[in-house]
């Protein structure tokens, strides 16, 4: 790619938005592999996740925030801060809805966080494969917020999408490289992420257990990558902790007969071979951490803080 081309752009976008709109969906179809989880369960992305798109226009780092809601506990609070700290350094941001749903009390959260940013941001009108029956919903709250109707904004600009489908991701590509400033790449252009090794790992792991368990126990868990050991040339050994609050809740992660922890072992073997490639022992255990999501010493040790 010519990086030393005078029209060589590159630039932050941050993807902000509510718990489930389809942030991590939106991302990994850019970037066309796999760099965050994806799960129906609200709250699945934890950290900032940083996806490298680069090409003969330049390069946009894209990063994948935790939707933004009302939180209770310090892991909640850690979410909305590394949302709120992206916000800050981007020099593009998409607010990304679901178009599919009505305007909900978080989405005036988020709006009410960007209605005074200064760089360009785009409302991405997500889901319109299920007819984005709320689009005008959503078009009210930020004339609302900016006090104009939104034919006089010069920002945010409307965009209708489908993560999912890919319709008009092309095009928002487009929009984005339109408004980010002229300048070298931020990152080896042969990258597509720069999430921890281990952090990438452990996310893959409880992303399994989400689709396997649904909303049973989504923000009682939490997996640490204990040990990552290389045997030989291309076979690794990793030893993973998944973290419950309660005795109780690791019978339903160990599942009857050992079925669900099983299952979920299995999917995720097969991403971290692909990832590592190479081949993988992945060797799980469930253990009962009281009150973890509260206890900062344990969100320190283990990446959140």
């Amino acid at each position: 790619m010519p990086v030393s081309d005078k029209k060589f752009r590159s630039g932050i976008v941050a993807i902000i938005g509510r718990p489930n709109v389809g942030k991590s969906t939106l991302l990994n179809t850019i970037i066309g592999e796999k760099v965050t989880i994806v799960s129906a369960v609200p709250q699945t992305t934890r950290h900032q996740i940083r996806g490298i798109y680069s090409e003969e226009r330049g390069q946009i780092v894209f990063i994948d925030t935790p939707g933004m809601h009302r939180g209770k506990d310090k892991l909640d609070k850690f979410m909305n801060s590394a949302s709120y700290d992206t916000i800050t350094g981007a020099d593009c941001i998409i607010h990304l809805v679901d178009s599919s749903k009505p305007v909900g009390e978080e989405e005036e959260m988020v709006v009410d966080c960007l209605k005074d940013v200064k760089v360009p941001v785009i409302l991405g009108l997500n889901k319109i494969d299920l007819k984005g029956k709320c689009i005008p919903e959503y078009i009210s709250l930020w004339e609302k917020a900016k006090g104009k109707p939104i034919q006089k904004l010069k920002f945010p600009i409307l965009f209708p999408l489908s993560a999912r489908t890919s319709d008009n991701v092309d095009k928002l590509l487009s929009i984005l490289f339109e408004h980010l400033p002229l300048g070298e790449p931020l990152y080896p252009l042969d990258h597509i992420s720069d999430t921890p090794q281990k952090i990438w790992m452990a996310d893959i792991i409880r992303e399994k257990l989400f689709h396997l368990m649904r909303e049973e126990l989504p923000h009682s868990l939490t997996v640490v990558i204990a040990q990552l050991e290389r045997k030989r040339r291309n076979v690794f050994y990793v030893q993973a902790e998944i973290f419950v609050e309660r005795e109780s809740q690791k019978e339903i992660v160990i599942g009857k007969k050992g079925n669900i922890l099983k299952k979920a072992g299995s999917l995720a073997r097969q991403d971290l071979e692909d990832f590592l490639e190479g081949k993988v022992f992945l060797d799980l255990h469930v253990r009962t951490e009281a009150h973890w999501r509260n206890d900062e010493l344990f969100l320190k040790e283990t990446g959140y803080m």
